[in-house]
């Protein structure tokens, strides 16, 4: 697999401008800072299908997380 940094999409991304801890929330940690960033993101649905789509396991992607994006994936199947 590619590294995020190496996607075509990547370098528009809000998030590489943030502490990347933001986005891997310890566990039961916050993640509305990084879901705030994610909604003003002009790459956030090609960082969600990313995601989905290496089944990202871990921190919040396409303002998403991993919860979330399960959830996502079941109801689309």
């Amino acid at each position: 697999m590619i590294g995020i940094e190496q996607l075509p999409w990547a370098d528009r991304a809000k998030c590489l401008q943030a502490e990347p801890d933001t986005f891997f929330p310890e566990k039961g940690g916050s993640t509305r800072e990084a879901k705030r960033i994610c909604s003003m993101c002009e790459v956030r649905a090609e960082c969600l299908e990313y995601a989905l789509a290496n089944e990202e396991r871990f921190g919040i992607w396409g303002g998403m997380s991993e919860r979330e994006r399960r959830k996502l994936k079941r109801l689309a199947s």
